[in-house]
């Protein structure tokens, strides 16, 4: 594994759980939002498909324990999300041809106020995580090439 291409991957994995963040606010904005474009799953947005590849090399690698507190944050964002995805496509009583073009339901005024509280947690969990991974970056930063040649 090289240092460089490591870094890269986690900043784009990294950008690419900031778009998917603003998904979910453009969601609770009312604006339209396909419910695939906002992966449910932890294992299916970009970040969790680097995170459960490249991420668990760099789990083993000595010194990298910040990557379990990653992988807890994560899959708690994920799991926060589910209750705003809930809210929005999880009516079971739609009609066939709004579940057939993914059309979102029309919401309550409560349950509007309801996503807006469980995506404002969402946020707090995303910095934390993003500073995780920040931790993660200087720490491979820190460490030389050779650390990474040896595996």
């Amino acid at each position: 594994m090289e240092k460089e291409n490591i870094l890269n991957e986690l900043r784009s994995a990294k950008v690419a759980h900031l778009k998917w963040v603003q998904r979910a606010k453009s969601l609770i904005s009312g604006m339209p939002v396909e419910k695939e474009a906002i992966p449910l799953d932890y294992t299916d947005c970009v970040f969790g498909k680097w995170f459960y590849s490249v991420g668990q090399e760099i789990a083993l690698m000595p010194g990298m324990s910040v990557m379990d507190a990653i992988g807890e944050k994560h899959t708690a964002l994920h799991n926060m999300y589910f209750k705003i995805f809930q809210i929005y496509f999880g009516d079971t009583s739609r009609s066939f041809f709004s579940k057939l073009l993914n059309m979102k339901k029309k919401i309550s005024p409560a349950e509007g106020e309801m996503a807006l509280q469980y995506y404002n947690e969402l946020e707090g969990i995303s910095k934390e995580l993003l500073e995780m991974i920040g931790r993660l970056e200087r720490r491979i930063n820190a460490l030389g090439q050779e650390f990474f040649s040896a595996k």
